[in-house]
């Protein structure tokens, strides 16, 4: 069987698959593994395109379905820091720590506190879609924009959320995040995908880089084969971990699919895109400890719309000291902020490099808050915008958290609508970014297998 696309959901699945002991092909277009869990090396430095944090329940994915030593990488990120004008808050961003900031610094009722987070824990997908965040926020905390934006402001940043989308998509990531906090990877994205490629490799999974999937092939409503770097490869499955849009209408073609399947897929939104700016500190130059994710913005109030401005008014720093990667001794900082797709495109080619520096510019006039000599101290800056993950991963509009709820059934749905299709994306709307695509490609795992069982 044939896995497109490596991102984690992918990698996961097809992992999975292998240990199953089915002959597994993973293709991927991009020259290294990883997806949007990427990284890149520039002018000595290492950088982490996504790995900026994800919940304990990673660790528990990562023991179970890759190896232990994945698993024991795995640490809390412990200094976590809101700057905005409403409030300044320090927090480890786990139960215990945002329920005494709740009630001590925000002034709400334990009772309330208490009961909210019961209110979210209690979640699944099954529950009633029809209540909005915001409607939840009103019910638990009417009128307290300072509340909401403590609350909500990190679940933006995790997964495009808005408050305007099912209370479920927010309840279900805020309840994961506060089981234990926010982690990351010990040794950064480049040691993960690495250990993740010697695991595929051992369980026997063959693996193509540079290989673009062109066209997924079908006979008598089934898969038949992939058609890659023009040559049609056989299968009885195939599992895309593309973005879901470009599967259905790419891939695959809607007249290869029952009408009743492909016009309601065409009307699943995408979710938003991200710019990121990528600054290396000089070797030798050190900055001292600011805090290990800083969420900063100008913005009044939380409005979901002003993280996607342009310039930018609110963004989150991700700090990269030595200890992220045991052995290199180098500072770096990422900046990760919202944007809209549209921003970017069409733009000249001085338009666009103008803007990204701009966005450079604007990001370290931001951090010289925080490090006054930051300039002094860069080495390497660089932005990626949504025109370059778009580049990069092939998602439509540079869409970096799949598409909207509603895209999670389309995905779901795929297999029935033709014989041996699988979909692992587009679940981070529901879950939790890297947790949500490693246990989506899980699920999907699974169901090729009891497909495979039958076939």
């Amino acid at each position: 069987m044939i896995v497109v696309g490596s991102g984690l959901g992918g990698l996961t699945c097809a992992n999975r698959l292998a240990k199953f002991g089915r002959k597994v092909l993973l293709v991927e277009q991009h020259f290294e593994l990883g997806g949007l869990a990427a990284y890149f090396r520039r002018k000595g430095h290492i950088f982490d395109v996504s790995l900026h944090g994800f919940p304990y329940g990673m660790v528990k994915t990562c023991r179970k379905y890759w190896t232990k030593e994945i698993a024991d990488a795995i640490v809390q990120i412990k200094r976590i820091i809101f700057d905005n004008p409403q409030f300044k808050i320090e927090t480890t961003f786990d139960t215990e720590d945002f329920t005494r900031k709740l009630i001590k610094d925000f002034g709400v009722a334990r009772e309330t506190t208490e009961e909210f987070f019961r209110f979210c824990a209690g979640m699944n997908f099954y529950d009633d879609q029809t209540t909005t965040t915001r409607e939840m926020f009103e019910r638990f905390f009417p009128g307290r924009s300072d509340v909401v934006r403590f609350l909500m402001e990190p679940i933006t940043y995790a997964n495009g959320s808005t408050l305007d989308e099912p209370a479920i998509t927010y309840g279900i990531v805020f309840s994961n995040f506060m089981s234990k906090g926010v982690f990351t990877v010990e040794g950064g994205t480049d040691w993960l995908i690495d250990k993740m490629r010697e695991e595929l490799e051992r369980n026997g999974c063959d693996i193509m880089v540079r290989a673009t999937a062109e066209k997924i092939l079908c006979e008598n409503g089934r898969v038949a084969a992939v058609r890659i770097n023009g040559k049609a490869v056989q299968t009885k499955s195939v599992v895309s971990n593309g973005n879901l849009p470009r599967t259905v209408f790419e891939l695959i073609g809607a007249e290869n699919l029952p009408a009743d399947f492909a016009q309601p897929s065409a009307q699943v939104r995408l979710s938003t895109s991200n710019c990121q700016v990528f600054l290396g500190i000089r070797e030798g130059e050190t900055i001292p400890d600011i805090g290990d994710l800083i969420f900063h913005s100008t913005a009044p109030e939380f409005a979901p719309d002003l993280y996607m401005g342009k310039p930018p008014v609110s963004r989150s720093f991700s700090i990269y000291y030595p200890k992220t990667r045991p052995g290199v001794d180098r500072y770096a900082i990422v900046s990760s902020l919202g944007a809209r797709y549209e921003d970017w495109d069409g733009l000249s080619p001085e338009e666009y490099k103008r803007d990204k520096q701009m966005l450079i510019d604007n990001t370290l006039d931001v951090l010289e808050s925080y490090l006054p000599d930051i300039r002094s101290k860069v080495d390497y800056a660089e932005a990626a915008t949504p025109k370059t993950f778009e580049r990069y991963t092939g998602h439509q509009r540079g869409a970096t958290f799949g598409t909207k709820f509603e895209g999670l059934k389309m995905s779901e749905n795929l297999p029935k609508a033709l014989g041996g299709m699988f979909h692992t994306g587009s679940a981070a709307i529901i879950m939790s970014g890297w947790l949500g695509a490693a246990n989506y490609g899980v699920i999907v795992g699974n169901n090729v297998e009891q497909y495979l069982d039958k076939a």
